[in-house]
């Protein structure tokens, strides 16, 4: 007979512990409006869950945050996989442990939808330590990536990639903001300091000549950033090289310089991140 209930009610772990302790071999479904996962337990012990594109462990830590949704637990129905081989009690344990730290997480982030986006101070000052999880999110901040979309392009679960963008809010270098309405195009808007980056057509021209303007745009990035950007400017150098070397066009240049300045405006403030910006346009011409 099936089991089911809203989990606006009743929380998935307390669902779970209830079902597990009867030794019973199911499968639970969880829906919350288009998303749906699924957990198995096989004589009582989870053994397999999933929830797009997660599996494991993991997803069993996503549906655990849930505050809303429908579950429905299934008996009879089991599964060949196994990815889960930590015990129920300490699986649990964590997923609760999650589902307390979530709390304080969504006082600022209080949705995985919400864009975020930086924020450009004209009284900041001096230079601003990051880690290498900090940057990697940074680096995937494009202005139309939402929160859920930075954490899969940096290879993280939603919860750690939260963890470090509400750092990140707390210290007043990025905010967040409604994604924007679908235009029918691919929804990658690239904004600098919450201003849309130059959108002008990109010249046709040749790879060397491409290859040319791209160290031109290094040796100016370098020149206004200094030794504090040369990392960054080295990455996006050495990231867009490659792209035209392979076929790209002028769009791989203009991203290089405009991932630069975004990386400018945490590193040196506004005034050098305009100063990019010109000399991308003056790139274009």
């Amino acid at each position: 007979m099936a089991f089911q209930g809203s989990l606006a009610e009743l929380h998935l772990p307390d669902i779970i512990q209830l079902i597990s302790v009867s030794g019973k071999t199911g499968v639970f479904h969880l829906t919350d409006g288009a998303l749906k996962g699924q957990i198995y337990l096989n004589d009582g012990k989870i053994v397999h869950a999933s929830l797009e594109d997660a599996s494991g462990e993991e997803a069993v830590y996503a549906l655990a945050i849930w505050s809303r949704g429908d579950f429905k637990f299934e008996p009879g129905i089991s599964t060949e996989l196994r990815t889960i081989s930590k015990s129920n009690t300490n699986l649990l344990m964590e997923a609760a442990r999650r589902l307390d730290e979530w709390r304080v997480l969504s006082k600022k982030i209080p949705s995985t939808e919400l864009v975020p986006e930086f924020v450009v101070l004209d009284n900041r000052e001096g230079q601003i330590n990051l880690n290498t999880s900090e940057w990697l999110i940074l680096s995937k901040i494009d202005g139309a990536r939402s929160t859920k979309q930075i954490a899969h392009a940096s290879g993280l679960s939603v919860f750690d990639a939260a963890k470090i963008l509400y750092g990140l809010i707390a210290t007043g270098l990025i905010r967040l903001r409604d994604a924007p309405p679908s235009s029918g195009t691919s929804g990658r808007i690239p904004l600098v300091g919450g201003r849309p980056a130059p959108a002008a057509p990109a010249p046709a021209v040749g790879s060397g000549e491409l290859l040319a303007k791209l160290l031109k745009a290094r040796d100016i990035c370098n020149g206004l950033l200094g030794p504090v950007g040369e990392s960054v400017v080295s990455k996006h150098y050495t990231k867009a090289k490659a792209e035209v070397e392979r076929g790209a066009g002028f769009e791989a240049v203009e991203e290089a310089v405009t991932q630069i300045a975004r990386a400018a405006s945490i590193l040196k403030g506004p005034s050098t991140t305009e100063a990019i910006l010109e000399q991308l346009k003056a790139l274009r011409a």
